[in-house]
């Protein structure tokens, strides 16, 4: 039963975001969409255990999915029209085949649809959520987690967030070009949000989560052909495919995390990384022809892509130009004020300088009371302290760490590295992720 339900749960993750799409397209309505989708993901877990998984099983829910919009909609005498406007999609589109081919057509409504979900009418942070909720699949728990807010501040957000587009009046249209570039950021940043959701999954007992890697790559690149003039969006393109150029390498056999410094470069992408190091220097070319002079900052991305190209250029661990990624991750916190970029400034000072000195300034920049939950400063502290020689207080802040951490793997990696820390003297194995 377990098994049977992580495989369902596996199909929703993959094809949540195309079905609340195709019943958005059809309904113009959010809630009415996700509350249909979710409808028919409750009726899988009843029905599936005792029936078996259907032969196709993305059209089952889409199916069902629809049967429980039209319901709602009979409920509200507005049925027999938009059965009528359905009855003419279903026509000219793949949505009733027996196994749903989502084309191109579908890949760009979904685009249209983060638009949407990043209307104006909304804040930036329900923009965000909003979007990771329908588009990938997140539940609040993991939106939580990505915002390091309390689930119950998402649960808001995201009911606020429906009622606005509600009362809006917004429907599921193709934004103009203005329109497209007011929201262009929002919709970057959701891309991004997704892609590091797969990166490493917040609450699963896996590792990653590929499957909204490649989502996030291939939304990524639909967004890179649509604003081919914009810097900030040809970075975020490089940057994702850096990352995914690593994806194969960051588990072993078993699934286990595989950490930067372990990690076989052989199994890195050399074609995802040349596309990558292509679309960086699209972005850097972009902003010398449109930053008002030398001294213009780069954008956050334009940042991040180049540390990403710092990893995936370096032949081996060591031989990484830790100097230079210290600064880029420097000049993100001074730009953003990004505690992440501060934490991971020093993660990267910690290969070429004092390790007490680092740990020092990292304890003067960031409050650790205010960050208790978050997992990556409590994992750089343990790195600090076990190169301090300071073992007992780097086992605590392992501990630390996995205990916040919600994913399995996550948690097994640190909590393993809790106790080889406390057992005694051993070699530093380094704790980036890759």
């Amino acid at each position: 039963m377990h098994q049977l339900r992580r495989r369902i749960e596996a199909i929703w993750r993959l094809d949540a975001g195309r079905i609340v799409t195709a019943l958005v397209r059809w309904t113009g309505d959010f809630q009415r969409a996700e509350d249909a989708a979710q409808d028919a993901l409750i009726a899988a877990l009843e029905h599936w255990p005792t029936r078996g998984v259907p032969e196709h099983p993305t059209a089952w829910l889409l199916r069902t999915a629809r049967n429980r919009a039209i319901d709602h909609l009979r409920r509200e005498h507005r049925g027999d029209a938009l059965i009528g406007d359905y009855g003419r999609e279903i026509a000219r589109s793949h949505i009733a085949r027996s196994t749903p081919q989502f084309n191109d057509d579908a890949r760009h409504d979904a685009l249209a649809l983060l638009f949407i979900a990043c209307h104006p009418v909304l804040s930036a942070d329900t923009r965000c959520a909003l979007a990771l909720r329908t588009i990938g699949g997140f539940n609040n728990a993991a939106l939580a987690r990505a915002f390091l807010v309390p689930e119950a501040t998402i649960a808001q957000r995201i009911v606020r967030g429906k009622r606005k587009l509600a009362e809006a009046n917004i429907r599921f249209e193709k934004p103009s070009v203005a329109e497209c570039r007011e929201r262009l950021g929002s919709v970057r940043e959701v891309i991004y949000l997704i892609f590091t959701e797969g990166h490493v999954a917040s609450q699963r007992d896996d590792w990653m989560r590929p499957d909204l890697c490649h989502v996030a790559r291939r939304m990524a690149r639909v967004l890179a052909q649509a604003a081919a003039d914009d810097a900030e969006t040809q970075a975020l393109l490089a940057l994702i495919e850096l990352h995914g150029a690593r994806l194969a390498a960051r588990m072993d056999e078993h699934g286990h995390p595989v950490l930067l410094k372990d990690q076989d470069r052989r199994k890195w992408d050399r074609g995802g990384i040349r596309r990558g190091l292509a679309a960086l220097a699209r972005a850097n070319t972009l902003a010398l022809a449109q930053d008002s002079g030398p001294d213009a900052v780069p954008g956050p991305f334009r940042l991040e892509a180049a540390i990403a190209a710092c990893h995936a250029t370096a032949p081996t661990f060591a031989d990484t130009d830790w100097r230079q990624i210290a600064a880029h991750y420097a000049t993100l916190f001074a730009t953003t004020g990004s505690l992440a970029a501060r934490i991971h400034e020093a993660q990267a000072a910690a290969q070429f300088d004092d390790p007490a000195r680092v740990l020092a300034a990292l304890d003067d920049a960031v409050n650790a009371q205010k960050l208790d939950s978050y997992v990556p400063l409590h994992a750089v502290r343990g790195d600090l302290l076990e190169r301090c020689g300071k073992r007992a207080a780097a086992a605590t802040a392992f501990r630390l760490a996995a205990e916040h951490s919600g994913n399995g793997a996550e948690q097994r990696l640190l909590l393993a590295r809790a106790r080889r820390v406390g057992a005694g003297p051993d070699s530093h194995n380094g704790s980036l992720p890759g």
